[in-house]
């Protein structure tokens, strides 16, 4: 490439590209996509070990001795497992992380992606009412910008990195 122009074109092509924000890569060999945070704990104690990839929106986060648990109100996944906050939600459920997390970064409102095991179950409380929470022992757990006032489902994205809202 002699041509100044085409080593111009090709850099600003390749500085745009790396520039494009891209979704986190999820680890989701032997991930049972069947399982809900509603279906777990019917099927529980024959499901404890299996794999599962959920996300949602967090509710609380508390730090323990052992590491952090985070409560989360799933919602289905979109093709880069960002989970839907528009859908319809799927239940509740419980990550155990084996480190500490801050609270404040890992806040009401944010939304997380997990990659991990089903470890077991704990009764909980929604209100006044008893609830059965799934716990997710975490392998991988992503946490998602927070939401820059645009809403994902309407926009129409082509191109390298264009997107239009509509």
């Amino acid at each position: 490439m002699k041509n100044p122009g085409s080593l111009f074109l090709v850099s600003s092509l390749i500085a745009l590209l790396a520039a494009c924000a891209s979704a986190p890569t999820f680890d989701a060999a032997g991930v049972n996509a069947g399982l809900t945070p509603r279906g777990v704990t019917a099927e529980l104690p024959g499901i404890v070990g299996e794999r599962v990839l959920w996300g949602g929106v967090i509710l609380a986060t508390t730090n323990l001795k052992s590491g952090t648990r985070i409560e989360v109100l799933a919602y289905p996944l979109d093709d880069s497992k960002r989970p839907l906050r528009d859908s319809d939600p799927l239940g509740r459920f419980l990550i155990q992380h084996a480190e500490y997390l801050e609270p404040a970064t890992y806040a009401e409102g944010r939304m997380v992606t997990v990659v991990g095991t089903v470890h077991g179950e704990v009764t909980g409380k929604v209100g006044e009412t008893d609830y059965q929470y799934p716990i997710i022992t975490s392998q991988q757990l992503h946490l998602w910008e927070k939401d820059q006032g645009y809403d994902r489902g309407g926009n129409v994205h082509f191109g390298i990195g264009v997107g239009i809202g509509l």
